[in-house]
């Protein structure tokens, strides 16, 4: 059993799997929905190559409901992301707590509902996250049995998905998720089936079964006759395609709210002339039991009644709106014109069927693609970049004239440019300008594999679409200027180059926290003081913002000046300079002395991370330095001095505390962890040790801080080694 915060644990068995592939997941998915009551069950996996979770496998709720939330970027706000980010059980009791902890999902699921998300691990390796839903009758807290229901099921997927490879099984995510099978329902004699009929058909009400994707399964007659059909053309059809009256959104959002909340919904609505019909929707695992009244009062085609549109020539499906919703709630979260492009096409192409999405930015007198899916890089490459005042660009007479243009076939197509159609083998395109207070900020293209005819309805909803992109790629242009601004002006301030130091192999790293565009305040340095001696530093400033930053590079000056003295007393003046700058901002920092030729190495700290030594046979220890205070507190502050040896083969780590601080993950663990991974890594140069040292898990943690490491080999004096530095 687990709390939330705590990691998953336990483990029971489940019925046999069957099959490859997410299939491989049915059994424990089934058992586990049917155990806990849950309404609606899906598990999502990792992607191997991007920190994107991938709906893999989906369980009593339709592929299209949950298109919106088919790829989730790891650092979504939203619970399955947080789950898999942090190790945890995410728990929702109520749709207030969800408007409270994560509005953006609650935009779109505004329905009675309790949610849990929890991740699928195997150690230290995370695999996705299971998320259940309930209906919000259910009590507000999950019990014990639920939690131990929840964590065997994680603990038995996780097995699973780590023990596929060996088999040849491996389990990605599919492009779409798999929906497993219904249960099997009993076999019911027909003699049975022919009672049930009649006894329905005498009913005064209609009587209509829809199974979860909406699809007619049962209409008795008098329903039939009510809705203005024929029972055999309305069963197997989607109710909103027979009937396309019913194609507004109060029907789909009834619809939606019972497929979710698994709760009794009810609307009215007009049956076109003037023939008003209550509907009352009564759902569960298996569809929805649909009863149909006349209404009681009269319903004119000149006035809206109550629960129906104001008008019929011009359905406006209710999904549209829900991509409308969604699509704006995701992209107040895009900060770059990279999440603009990954966030829109995750919403866009599912919802409108697409199969290829194209972001193009102005840029001087031309158009640069700046993101795309669905197509391979040398079509884009031959259609990136065309001038303004190419004619033949479906993509420049979009944007110049502010006009989105729709051709459905490769025919209508080829009377502008007949290059596209071969070009790109696709057989429809929608371009759309994105303008802002009238200006041009570029063009978002959406093509389809086969002719689409684009309803007045999905023109109009693409072109809010395209508005909703335009201002979203206007503020993350400018956000991607002030990103490139910040951190050139970072990578300004750090080394160029370090000193090639004989019998010493180096290397350095810098990576800029993952989000954010502030400036970081991490340095590094090495200082050669002589043949055999040289000094190292590394420190990390409050803060990250230009004073910062300023603050960095006038603390890397102070430890130059004063290098080659004993390491508490270069510390002791720096601080001394920083209290007397008084710039409100602290430091941390740790101070090295290397002698080569005797193989010892002084040190100091004033309240940075302990570094790590890996000696010449592998065994790994955390040096616990003698503590100082951070620079910039007591300018009378002392720093005393720890001396180790450090022989030849010895690697010595400085870091910064970016690569080893995570959310929910005690200091001192994640500290043994990095001394663990140094231990266990091969003997190998120091620019590869360095690499893996930073890249771990890269998915499950996005950096939320900067990062520095600084890896110092001593070896034989007489040999020459040349540092690396990488400055992501």
């Amino acid at each position: 059993m687990f709390g939330e915060g705590e990691s998953v644990q336990g483990a029971a068995g489940f019925g046999p799997a069957a099959g490859c592939g997410p299939e491989l997941l049915d059994p424990a998915l089934a058992q586990t929905v049917r155990e806990t009551g849950a309404s609606v069950g899906s598990v999502y996996l990792l992607s191997p190559d991007t920190p994107v979770l991938r709906l893999a496998v989906l369980a009593g709720l339709p592929r299209e409901i949950a298109a919106p939330w088919a790829r989730v970027p790891l650092g979504d706000a939203i619970p399955v992301a947080e789950a898999v980010r942090e190790r945890r059980l995410v728990w929702v009791g109520s749709q207030a707590e969800l408007t409270r902890r994560y509005p953006r999902a609650a935009l779109v699921l505004p329905y009675h509902l309790a949610l849990a998300a929890a991740p699928i691990t195997t150690g230290a390796t995370a695999w996705g996250a299971l998320v259940l839903l309930w209906p919000g009758s259910r009590p507000a807290q999950l019990s014990a049995h639920e939690r131990d229901v929840v964590a065997t099921a994680c603990d038995r997927m996780g097995a699973l998905l780590q023990h596929a490879p060996d088999s040849g099984n491996p389990v990605p995510p599919g492009s779409e998720p798999h929906v497993p099978a219904p249960p099997r329902t009993p076999a019911i004699e027909p003699v049975e089936a022919l009672a049930a009929v009649n006894f329905v058909d005498r009913l005064p009400e209609g009587c209509c079964a829809l199974d979860l994707e909406g699809r007619i399964t049962f209409l008795s007659a008098t329903a039939a006759d009510l809705v203005g059909g024929s029972v055999p053309d309305l069963l197997g059809a989607l109710l909103w395609e027979a009937l396309p009256w019913l194609d507004e959104p109060v029907f789909e959002d009834r619809y939606r709210a019972a497929v979710i909340s698994r709760q009794a919904t009810s609307f009215t609505t007009l049956r076109p002339p003037d023939r008003g019909l209550d509907f009352r929707l009564y759902p569960d695992a298996s569809g929805i039991s649909v009863r149909i009244t006349p209404a009681d009062h009269t319903m004119s085609a000149e006035g809206p009644g109550p629960g129906r549109r104001e008008s019929t020539t011009m359905p406006t499906r209710a999904g549209s709106l829900y991509d409308l919703m969604h699509l704006a709630a995701t992209l107040t979260e895009a900060v770059s014109v990279r999440d603009v492009v990954e966030l829109a096409a995750d919403q866009i192409m599912p919802s409108f069927g697409a199969q290829g999405f194209v972001v193009s930015v102005t840029e001087a007198d031309r158009l640069r693609v700046v993101g795309y899916r669905g197509y391979r890089p040398e079509v884009i490459n031959r259609l990136d970049l065309p001038p303004f005042r190419d004619p033949g660009a479906p993509t420049v007479r979009a944007l110049t004239t502010g006009v989105p243009l729709f051709f459905a076939s490769p025919h209508e197509m080829a009377q502008l440019n007949p290059d596209i159609p071969r070009l790109t083998n696709r057989a429809a395109w929608a371009f759309l300008p994105l303008i802002v207070s009238g200006r041009p900020v570029g063009c978002c293209v959406l093509s389809y594999d086969r002719p689409h005819p684009f309803t007045p309805d999905e023109r109009a909803i693409l072109t809010s679409l395209a508005g909703l992109i335009a201002q979203a790629l206007d503020r993350a242009r400018l956000y991607d200027a002030k990103h490139q601004l910040a951190h050139g002006l970072q990578t300004g301030l750090l080394p160029a180059t370090l000193p090639t130091m004989p019998g010493l192999e180096v290397a350095a790293r810098y990576l800029p926290a993952a989000h954010g565009m502030d400036i970081g305040g991490d340095f590094y340095d090495l200082i050669r003081l002589d043949d055999t001696t040289v000094a190292a530093a590394i420190g990390d400033v409050q803060g990250h913002n230009v004073k910062a930053a300023a603050l960095m590079g006038q603390v890397r000056t102070a430890v130059h000046a004063t290098a080659g003295a004993p390491p508490g007393e270069v510390l002791a003046r720096t601080n001394r300079l920083l209290t007397d700058l008084d710039t409100g901002l602290f430091t941390s920092c740790l101070y090295a002395h290397l002698d080569l030729a005797h193989h010892r190495v002084r040190l100091a700290t004033a309240g940075h991370p302990p570094p790590l030594l890996r000696h010449p046979d592998g065994h790994t220890e955390i040096l616990r330095v003698l503590p100082g205070l951070l620079l910039g507190i007591d300018p009378d502050a002392e720093y005393p001095t720890t001396e180790i040896p450090l022989p030849p083969g010895a690697v010595l780590a400085l870091y910064t505390d970016g690569l080893v601080e995570a959310p929910g993950v005690d200091l001192d663990d994640a500290t043994a962890d990095l001394a663990d991974r140094l231990a266990r890594a091969p003997h190998q140069p120091m620019d590869t040790l360095a690499d893996a040292l930073v890249s771990h898990d890269p998915q499950t943690d996005p950096r939320s801080d900067d990062i520095a490491l600084f890896l110092l080999h001593p070896q034989p004096v007489g040999s020459s080694c040349t540092p690396v530095i990488d400055q992501a």
